[in-house]
């Protein structure tokens, strides 16, 4: 089973970029399609993007990127042109077989890491 664990959250201004990235334990990362999704306070969860096993990608918005290393075991959300709306935490999840968009979808999750934008 693979396990994960998100890092590179933090707080930045309106404007500025940041890095997400997923760790996962495991040897079978590579057969796990990926996803990315953040939930604000008092909102549901929503969908970010996601990349396949065999590296088609879906994102939400022109400004986001989702890329993934194998090699590594790891997932990587580049998100650039923050804004304040934009605040959330953000968790990585992962799923056998096709990606998907819906948060249900997904088997495993990690535990968040927090994104902070401000004006």
């Amino acid at each position: 089973q693979v396990q994960l664990v998100e890092s590179g959250g933090g707080a930045v201004q309106a404007g500025e970029s940041l890095r997400l990235s997923c760790a996962a334990s495991g040897r079978t990362f590579r057969n796990y399609a990926m996803g990315w999704f953040r939930q604000a306070p008092g909102k549901e969860r929503e969908f970010v993007a996601s990349i396949s096993v065999s590296g088609g990608r879906t994102v939400y918005a022109d400004s986001v990127t989702i890329s993934r290393d194998d090699a590594k075991n790891t997932v990587y959300l580049q998100m650039n042109s923050l804004k304040p709306e934009d605040t959330a935490t953000y968790y990585c999840a992962a799923r056998q077989l096709t990606a998907s968009r819906a948060y249900y979808d997904y088997d495993l999750w990690g535990q968040g890491t927090q994104v902070t934008v401000s004006s």
